[in-house]
């Protein structure tokens, strides 16, 4: 897989559950925080986005849980991405940084709702090209 952006991030220990290992639900959180940091990077905010109308939205996930994280750990979470159709295709894989062990790996389909109605983004579709 050909990443096109990576964030590193740390577990904080209120991400654990009660097994000592990051609660299934966070990376979830891990993955959304990188698009959003992918975002910023092309140029475009989330927030300003949904105040123009234009809401990025998930409408699909395929998630595999392979290693767990563990508090304190530090984890880089990388990121690909294609189009198909009106969706955006996020390829999100989180390894732990000590060893590069791939601990959770997902597909997430995304689409715009523009003005409430399924619909293509040309602001989207502009700050992704360089990377479809």
């Amino acid at each position: 897989m050909k990443y096109i952006f990576e964030a590193r991030m740390m577990v904080r220990d209120y991400e654990c559950d009660i097994e000592g290992i990051v609660n299934n639900a966070n990376y979830l959180h891990y993955t959304e925080h990188t698009r959003h940091l992918f975002l910023k990077s092309c140029g475009l905010s989330f927030a300003e986005m949904h105040s123009r109308g234009v809401d990025a939205v998930v409408a699909h996930m395929d998630l595999r849980y392979k290693v767990p994280l563990r508090c304190d750990d530090e984890f880089i979470s990388r990121l690909a991405l294609k189009k198909e159709g009106l969706r955006y295709v996020f390829y999100q894989d989180i390894y732990r940084a000590s060893d590069d062990k791939l601990c959770f790996k997902s597909v997430i389909d995304i689409v715009c709702l523009v003005n409430g109605r399924l619909g293509d983004s040309e602001d989207y579709n502009r700050a992704f090209a360089a990377y479809l």
